[in-house]
C-alpha cells in the first residue's frame, strides 16, 4: 500500500497584522456582506477581489427561492472580474461572513464550487491566487489556491 500526505500552509493573522492594502481588502469584503441578498439563509456573505491593475472588485452572495439558482459571493466577485476586466488576475481574494448578528468567530471557506471557479480563475492566468478568509478573531491566508483544492480537476485532464 502507497500512501500520500497532504499538508497545507495556512497563515493565520489578526486584522491589525495585516498590511493596509490587505486591510482595504478584507474590509472591502465585510462592507459586500451588507449588499447580500440573503432571505433565506440570513447567512451574508461579501468577497472582494485586488487585480492586477489595483482594480478592487465585489461581490455577495445572492439567495433564490429555488436554491440551486443562487450564486455565492466568491463566484459573483470573480466572474464580474473575469468578465470586466478579462487580461487581469486575481491578486488577492478575500471572503468574509456573517449572521445577521454578527461576522462569525472562524473563518468561513468557499464551497466547492466555488473553490473550483477560483482554481480556474487561478490556473487561466497561470499566478497563484492569495485568498484571505475573515473572521472577528483570526485571518487565514493561503498563497494559492492549491491549499483550498489539493486534489484538484482542472483543464490539464482534458488534454
Amino acid at each position: 500500500m502507497k500512501q500520500i500526505k497532504l499538508e497545507i500552509d495556512i497563515e493565520v493573522r489578526s486584522y491589525e497584522e495585516l498590511t493596509d492594502e490587505d486591510r482595504k481588502l478584507i474590509d472591502a469584503a465585510r462592507e459586500a456582506t451588507q449588499r447580500s441578498y440573503a432571505p433565506y439563509s440570513h447567512f451574508s456573505v461579501g468577497a472582494a477581489a485586488l487585480l492586477g491593475n489595483g482594480v478592487v472588485v465585489t461581490g455577495t452572495n445572492q439567495e433564490n427561492a429555488a436554491y440551486p439558482s443562487g450564486l455565492c459571493a466568491e463566484r459573483t466577485t470573480l466572474f464580474y472580474a473575469n468578465s470586466q476586466y478579462p487580461d487581469q488576475p486575481v491578486k488577492t481574494l478575500a471572503i468574509a461572513a456573517r449572521t445577521e448578528e454578527d461576522f462569525l468567530d472562524t473563518p468561513i471557506p468557499p464551497c466547492g464550487a466555488c473553490r473550483q471557479v477560483l482554481l480556474e480563475t487561478e490556473k487561466r492566468f497561470g499566478e497563484p491566487m492569495r485568498v484571505m478568509l475573515y473572521s472577528k478573531k483570526d485571518i487565514y491566508i493561503l498563497n494559492g489556491v492549491n491549499g483550498l483544492l489539493p486534489l484538484s480537476f482542472d483543464g490539464d485532464f482534458l488534454k
